[in-house]
């Protein structure tokens, strides 16, 4: 009996699963998908991340702000958002963070509502989600300047080198890794997966998206964790066995459901 697996980093709210949502994530801890973190990144999806833990026993939610959707924020939803990060199965604050791939929204914008979250999280005593896109300092340098190291959480997806990758983890935090890791020109990512210790990794899907080698460019799911397992356990010279086992208790940690 392999070790269950737990996929840290979905979206099953995503209107990609509107067909076969309810078959696909019913079906998943019979194919060894032991739990999922279903993650917000909108008031809207954060609404929908609270129904799907509550219909679904093994699937857990983060609320949180995408960067890119923190226009949408004010003083109202903000409060609805604190609320909603005291429900029952909420276990983490994300995905929060910055992103500068795209000029909107203004950056002064994103780093306020990336520090008002972040103190949200230390007030609720709950892990942190960040999504950090060609934003790599500024994003250690408001960690730091909040005091990160005390809340604790994940850099998800990871893609930055070694260099900040070790920044990352001297304040305790996990690394993400998916369905990059798998792609043939992800070279920093697999030298990322070489040098983070196993005890700091968590696997994610980031669902319907990053679909791993061999269903790169298709709809992702939890199913396909396997294949990054794979190439971890390959890259770090370990068995697959290792990976699961570690990822899962990395994973609980986490997110406090040891």
């Amino acid at each position: 009996m392999e070790y269950p697996i737990i996929d840290t980093h979905a979206h099953y709210d995503d209107e990609q699963f509107d067909k076969d949502r309810e078959k696909l994530l019913t079906i998943l801890p019979e194919v060894g998908i032991e739990l999922v973190v279903n993650v917000g990144a909108s008031i809207e999806s954060s609404k929908t991340t609270i129904a799907l833990t509550k219909k679904y026993p093994h699937v857990y939610g983060a609320v949180g702000v995408h960067p890119s959707n923190t226009e949408e924020l004010n003083e109202e939803n903000f409060q609805w958002l604190s609320q909603a990060a005291r429900q029952e199965k909420i276990v983490a604050v994300g995905e929060i963070g910055l992103d500068y791939y795209y000029d909107e929204p203004d950056r002064q914008i994103q780093k306020k509502w990336f520090e008002r979250q972040i103190e949200l999280a230390e007030n609720m005593g709950l892990p942190i989600i960040i999504h950090s896109r060609e934003a790599a300092r500024d994003t250690y340098e408001i960690m730091k300047a909040n005091h990160c190291e005390n809340i604790g959480g994940v850099v998800h997806c990871f893609s930055y080198s070694v260099e900040m990758a070790k920044l990352f983890l001297d304040m305790g935090f996990y690394l993400g890794l998916g369905g990059v890791v798998t792609f043939k020109n992800a070279k920093t990512v697999k030298e990322v997966a070489s040098y983070v210790p196993l005890d700091r990794i968590v696997l994610e899907t980031d669902c319907p998206y990053l679909s791993p080698v061999p269903y790169r460019g298709k709809r992702n799911s939890s199913m396909n964790l396997p294949y990054v397992i794979e190439t971890i356990a390959q890259i770090k010279e370990i068995t697959e066995e290792e990976v699961r086992r570690a990822t899962n208790e990395n994973a609980r940690k986490l997110y406090r459901l040891t």
